[in-house]
């Protein structure tokens, strides 16, 4: 069986969350599974080694799980994307609008070296704006996005194509 069939057999989805007329992609459950957790850690390996990043900025929460789990894979630093006001030190901040609602992101005002590769990593891409975020924090930061990672892409949504702004290197391991 492939490794994108052995991941959609264990994705749940969750009917209207968070809001009516969503169906939530679940990657929780995969968790239960550390074989299937390192065979994802590997599918990456390739693309990841390829593009040389200096660090993994990681989407809270569930982009948390497998971007701390690449960035000690690859021994290079892991960057937290928080919700505004949950860092403890100075920040900056970027707001944007997402499928249902707005929101604003942060990290810290000294995560990314000036002239850094940075490749952001989420759980899913959807229509891609918590991902631009991430960019840009990665722009105003004078970095370079290096690529995107996700272990699941709804690509009816057309989230990649809005992405390519700043890198082309997109990589997904599910397609819905």
């Amino acid at each position: 069986m492939s490794l994108e069939n052995k991941i959609k057999t264990v994705i749940r989805d969750v009917q209207d969350f968070p809001k009516q007329g969503i169906v939530f992609k679940d990657i929780t459950p995969i968790l239960k599974d550390p074989s299937l957790c390192k065979e994802i850690i590997h599918a990456f390996e390739d693309q990841i080694l390829q593009l040389k990043p200096d660090a993994i900025m990681a989407i809270e929460s569930r982009g948390f799980l497998f971007g701390m789990m690449m960035a000690l894979h690859f021994n290079i630093p892991f960057i937290p994307v928080r919700k505004k006001g949950k860092l403890p030190y100075k920040t900056i901040s970027y707001s944007y609008h997402l499928e249902y609602g707005s929101a604003t992101v942060e990290i810290h005002e000294d995560a990314i070296a000036k002239g850094s590769k940075v490749l952001i990593h989420d759980d899913l891409l959807a229509t891609g704006g918590t991902a631009i975020a991430a960019a840009e924090l990665v722009k105003m930061q004078e970095g370079e996005v290096a690529g995107f990672s996700f272990v699941v892409a709804l690509d009816f949504l057309n989230g990649a194509n809005r992405l390519k702004k700043y890198s082309n290197n997109i990589f997904s391991l599910v397609h819905y």
